[in-house]
């Protein structure tokens, strides 16, 4: 007879096979809560309904009580589990059970538990009266659990009393209900706190509402009875013996049959559609569809709790004790629910030697479990690595030809459940298997491929969804409905009713059409499958008119009509059936464990992803009966997938930042400063001079790591790329998915990793060190950068990223003070370095501007290690320094030049404040010259004054070479911005309005176009008025500082390194900045009080001239000494100025005495030069 199987939901297909047996009186069993059994469902085809004329003797309604008991006991079973995981958290535990005060009452309750009189014991529970709305409050939902447990096992005590009654004897259907109610038994004797839970809420309802909870008293006998579960199981399972019996030996030839190892499984070429080539086309079917696809675990708990609770059962026949032993060789825990686990042999071990007469059982019970400790792991570890390449073999068939999917639905269903059952197995013993000899059995590095392959089956099969749909409504209307038809019309004895129900499944599946596919019609096969359930039940009874024992074709047809309903209306649930793996939600710790083993593993790196997609099927472990646990499970789901995302992009942004830096080595082999060693080398050789010395290692020339003699020698780059790619098509798998309803996105993942990561990179390219004031030049940097930039370019055809975006990101950050994370960048490196090292050392006289070069030099000295000011300041650094920090950076470097400008104007005001009175007499004896001269030594700190301008001149200088090199970045990258932008400062005219004139300097500034008057500067410079002084004042103090600049200039002569440098173009101490300090300050000070600034400079010069030239009239040659060389300021500062003409100067100094300067200059430059004998 053919075994007509169950998945584990209960509305799928079940078979009664009826035995003769005495009836038993039974009573009529309630309806349970929850569900109705009903035929007045809406929306069922009419003929669905024929059954209500059926006779009393079908009026049991077995099929509708156990599929709403089956469903109804896996919800209770859920709000246990999470009862006893509440409760065994301390962060979630009820207050009122850890609340010190509550101590005495507990102990109470438990010590006198269900017998609890609350009247005559308030001295014990008097914290319990005090707050005791709050506890009913709180335990309320607990307590109802454990009354929701009291009426489940009424239920179910009442439906097996009634089927024992009715001698029917089911083959399997019944068993997951048996299954179920055994596992809630366990696991409420497992909740440590039920007594105190279930007394605490009893006396605290007493003493709010003066009477006890109905429910109480049966529900206390409940838990004293289940104390000892499985002494109590035995106990209550005795009369049902011999129902489960036979339930379970209909399993012994399918169990068999899927309990092989995989040398079975290879010589049958199990899921091998390659095998049978020939029949590729021929549709995949089974006398027992269901049980093909059915979990091996489900069955073994089955078995095994079912012997359990019956082992009377086992001395009934041989065949019991071989599924027996079988089914106890295979594991060593079996899963009650999700993460709690019965250790079958020693729970089993227990309880058949409390009982007399089960000694052979006891010795056959510890010798299965030698076998599973020494030999369950091998077995599975060699069906893993069988389903690896059979998977893997189908998959990639049905992926390249899916029309395959039609008539071989089935086999991606088996492959599914067998994958399943296995990594529950791994997964179940790796979390509770601590002590082993053979730790590898329950570890597998490879076990993400399996996983993938699942992922790949079930996305394969729903996105040809139509295939199956198209092919599966054709076979059930032209095969399935023929094939029924013909075996009604040959069943011997057909009664009427049964005839009804069974012409209704013809009619049902004989009326569909292609064109429903077509038209996107919603099928639902659900009533169908329902009455095909209540079928069985119906002619599964003792002395059925149609017994269905007798007539295996019937359901035969029937389970392959089912399976291909589920096809057409149930894919989902189908494949959640085959392949659920959401109890792996609680496992993290294990899940964490086979990733770290798969992130180790190179070749399993690709199928990585597979972790990430497991967590979006967590959301299925929650149950309608429990919507409590769903913030913690989602938790829990989003936190493993976010940590295994995060891993991977760690991972896979640290290969690209290492490929990244091995890119930036190669192309700093190509930078100018290694060449000398080349060049010197080939000189050497020309002229055969300096051999080179033994024993010193030849250097290679860059490129030569890309000649090979062997193409199997590996470089690091090549693994790089490897892990890279392998990444990529991870992290490239799907575009997203969904986890808790939360739209999760891979790549993301990887491009913030990588945005980071870049950012820490490019930062740590300059290699600035705050203590020794060291830093890479710009154009390196600029070089390492242009590296890596290309390779993340590259990276568009591995990984789906928008690496511009990123790109411009990292830059764009760079070219700010901090980044997103708050760290320095590019810009504040560079801006504290050139400020606090470059021009710190130039104020000290030991770096010297050098016109002639466009860049500053140092100044050779004895004793101090050598660093060349030039290479981080002439033209081409300049414009590096503007690559990389951009307008906004070189804005921010202004600012900060600007800011130590503002700091020594300042100090300069005070300086004239301090002389007012004597800077007054000068400017207003600029036509007498004795008298200047008198007033002259009563003026105090002018050398001071000359030194705070050149150093503002130093300044103003480095920030135009700055602005010179951001102009020219600027007008390669804008051309057509920077037209427009310097046609604007051409229109500016002296008559235009001041405000119209600063904008469009600051325009033109932004650009680095110089500008007549520096906008930045000017406001710098209003914002560092003098506070509370009046504007006049401060225009005042402004008129008297050109006057000290002017009336000092005559001390530069008697300093040493006033020497005018023709070769440098200035002068060894930076006077020469002296003139853009003077036109530039100038020029803000009197945009600033809105004055004319050309009348100033020309009162400058005519100071400045009066003072020069009564140098010539020095006795004293030391204050004179270098006269000419400072005469010659006099020329720069008109030269600098777009505000001053040489005619202008000649009225004041005359140009011969320039024209003398410069020859005498550069004579004593010359003679300088002159080797001396």
């Amino acid at each position: 007879m053919s075994r007509h199987a169950a998945s584990p939901s209960p509305v799928t297909i079940t078979c009664w096979r009826p035995q003769p047996r005495k009836p038993r009186k039974g009573k009529s069993v309630p309806r349970p809560r929850g569900g109705s059994g009903t035929r007045g469902d809406a929306g069922w085809p009419p003929q669905h309904a024929a059954a209500m004329s059926l006779p009393s003797v079908y009026q049991n309604k077995f099929a509708e009580k156990l599929t709403i008991l089956n469903d109804r006991g896996r919800g209770v079973l859920v709000r246990i589990y999470n009862i006893k995981k509440t409760c065994s958290d301390p962060k979630t535990r009820p207050n009122f059970l850890s609340d010190k005060a509550m101590e005495p009452c507990v102990k109470f309750i438990n010590k006198k538990f269900p017998n609890l009189d609350v009247r005559s014991s308030t001295q014990h529970l008097g914290p319990v009266h005090k707050d005791k709305g709050d506890i009913v409050r709180a335990l309320g939902p607990f307590y109802h659990s454990f009354v929701d447990v009291l009426e489940f096992r009424d239920h179910v005590y009442e439906l097996l009393n009634t089927i024992d009654a009715n001698q029917c004897f089911f083959d399997i259907g019944y068993l997951d209900l048996v299954v179920t109610y055994v596992s809630l038994v366990l696991l409420l004797a497992r909740t440590e706190d039920r007594r105190a839970l279930v007394g605490m809420y009893h006396c605290a309802h007493e003493m709010s509402h003066g009477a006890s909870d109905p429910s109480f008293a049966r529900l206390g006998q409940m838990l004293l009875e289940y104390e000892h579960p499985l002494k109590k199981l035995t106990e209550e399972f005795g009369p049902h013996t011999k129902a489960v019996t036979s339930a379970l030996l209909s399993l012994h030839f399918l169990f068999a049959r899927r309990n092989q190892g995989a040398e079975q499984w290879r010589s049958d070429q199990l899921l091998s559609l390659l095998s049978t080539a020939g029949a590729m086309l021929s549709p995949a079917s089974s006398d027992t569809m269901a049980c093909e696809y059915l979990s091996l675990e489900v069955m073994e708990r089955w078995i095994l709790m079912g012997f359990l609770v019956c082992p009377g059962a086992l001395g009934m026949s041989p065949q019991c004790l071989e599924l027996w032993r079988l089914a106890l060789q295979g594991s060593l825990y079996l899963t009650l629910l999700r993460d709690e686990v019965l250790q079958v042999h020693k729970v089993t071990e227990e309880l058949l030697g409390s009982l007399k007469g089960y000694g052979k059982r006891v010795a056959d019970l510890k010798e299965c479990k030698e076998h599973a400790v020494a030999q369950s792991g091998p077995l599975h570890r060699g069906r893993r690595a069988y389903l690896r390449g059979a998977v893997r073999e189908l998959e990639a068939l049905l992926e390249d030809q899916p029309g395959l999917l039609g008539p071989k639905a089935l086999f991606v269903f088996m492959a599914l459940s067998f994958c399943r059952d296995e990594v529950s197995w791994l997964v179940r013993h790796a979390e509770h298997v601590t002590k082993t000899k053979t730790p590898e059995d329950f570890t597998d590095s490879h076990i993400a491929e399996m996983l993938f392959l699942m992922e790949q089956l079930r996305s394969l099969v729903r996105r040809q969804v139509g295939v199956l749909q198209r092919y599966h409504v054709q076979y059930l209307a032209r095969f399935d409905a023929l094939v029924l038809s013909e075996i009604i019309q040959n069943l011997s004895v057909c009664p009427e009713e049964e005839s009804i129900i069974l012409s209704s499944f013809v009619s049902s599946l004989s009326a569909l059409s292609v064109k429903g596919v077509d038209d996107k019609e919603q099928f639902d096969f659900t009533p169908l499958r329902l009455d095909w359930f209540r079928l069985q039940a119906y002619t599964s009874v003792a002395k059925a008119s149609l017994p269905l024992a007798t007539n295996p074709d019937v359901g035969r047809v029937m389970n392959l009509v089912v399976f291909h309903t589920k096809l057409l209306d149930s894919l989902e649930e189908l494949l959640a059936e085959a392949s659920d793996l959401s109890d792996l939600c609680f496992y993290p710790r294990i899940m964490e464990k086979m990733f770290v083993a798969t992130m180790e593993e190179p070749s399993m790196l690709r199928y990585s992803i597979a972790f990430p997609l497991l967590c979006s099927h967590f959301s299925r472990c929650v149950h309608p009966m429990c919507p409590e646990e769903y913030p913690q499970l989602q938790a829990v789901a989003l936190g493993l997938c976010n940590k295994f995302l995060e891993e991977m992009a760690r991972q896979a942004s640290g290969c690209i930042m290492d490929a990244c830096a091995e890119h930036h080595n190669l192309s700093e082999q190509l930078l100018p400063k290694h060449c000398a060693s080349t060049v010197s080398k080939a000189r050497n050789k020309k002229t055969l001079k300096h051999p080179a010395k033994k024993g010193e290692p030849e250097r290679d020339k860059p490129g030569a790591e890309s000649q090979r003699k062997d193409w199997t020698l590996t470089t690091n780059m090549d693994k790089l790329h490897l892990t890279l790619a392998e990444l990529s098509l991870s992290l490239n798998h799907v575009p997203n998915f969904t986890v808790f309803e939360h739209t999760v996105t891979p790549a993301e993942y990887l491009s913030s990793h990588l945005e980071m990561r870049f950012t820490k990179a490019v930062v740590a390219m300059a290699g600035y060190s705050q203590a020794t004031q060291e830093v890479a030049r710009p154009s390196e940097v600029l070089v390492g950068l242009g590296a890596y930039v290309t390779f993340i370019q590259s990276l568009a055809h591995l990984v789906g990223l928008d690496t511009g975006r990123i790109i411009r990101s990292v830059l764009l950050q760079q070219t700010q003070p901090r980044d997103a994370a708050g760290e320095q960048t590019l810009t504040t490196i560079y801006t504290n370095w050139y400020l606090e090292a470059l021009l710190r050392q130039a104020s000290m006289g030991a770096i010297v501007l050098a016109p002639a070069l466009q860049a500053f030099t140092t100044v050779p000295r004895e004793g101090e290690p050598s660093f060349s000011a030039a290479e981080f300041s002439d033209v081409s650094e300049m414009r590096a320094l503007a690559e990389l920090i951009g307008p906004y950076g070189m804005k921010f470097l202004s600012d900060n030049l600007m800011w130590h400008v503002s700091s020594q104007v300042t100090e300069l005001k005070k300086l004239v404040n301090e002389n007012m009175d004597t800077l007054v007499q000068l400017r207003s004896s600029s036509c007498k010259p004795e008298q200047m001269a008198a007033l002259l030594p009563r003026l105090t700190s002018a050398d001071n004054v000359l030194k705070r301008m050149t150093i503002i001149g130093e300044i103003l200088s480095f920030r135009a070479m700055a602005q010179q090199g951001l102009r020219e970045v600027f007008s390669h990258h804008c051309p057509f911005l920077m037209g427009p932008i310097e046609c604007l400062t051409d229109v500016v005219t002296p008559d235009t309005d001041i405000q119209v004139t600063l904008s469009i300097f600051e325009l033109a500034s932004a650009a680095g176009i110089p500008c007549e008057i520096d906008p930045a500067l000017v406001n710098v410079l209003a914002g560092s008025k003098t506070d509370g002084s009046p504007s006049e004042e401060d225009y005042k103090v402004a008129c008297l500082l050109l006057v000290f600049v002017a009336v000092s200039l005559p001390l530069l002569a008697s300093d040493p390194a006033s020497v005018y440098n023709t070769e440098t173009d200035g002068y060894n101490n930076n006077i020469h900045c002296l003139a853009k300090a003077i036109i530039h300050v100038s020029a803000a000070l009197f945009t600033v009080h809105n004055k004319n600034i050309e009348t100033h400079l020309k009162e400058f010069l005519l100071l400045a001239s009066v003072s020069l030239l009564q140098l010539g009239q020095e006795t004293d040659k030391l204050r004179a000494r270098n006269r000419d060389s400072v005469c010659l300021l006099m020329h720069l500062i008109v030269a600098e100025s777009s505000f001053l003409t040489v005619d202008m100067l000649e009225t004041c100094f005359p140009y011969v005495l320039l024209r003398n300067a410069y020859r005498e200059v550069c004579r004593e430059n010359l003679l300088s030069r002159v080797p001396s004998h």
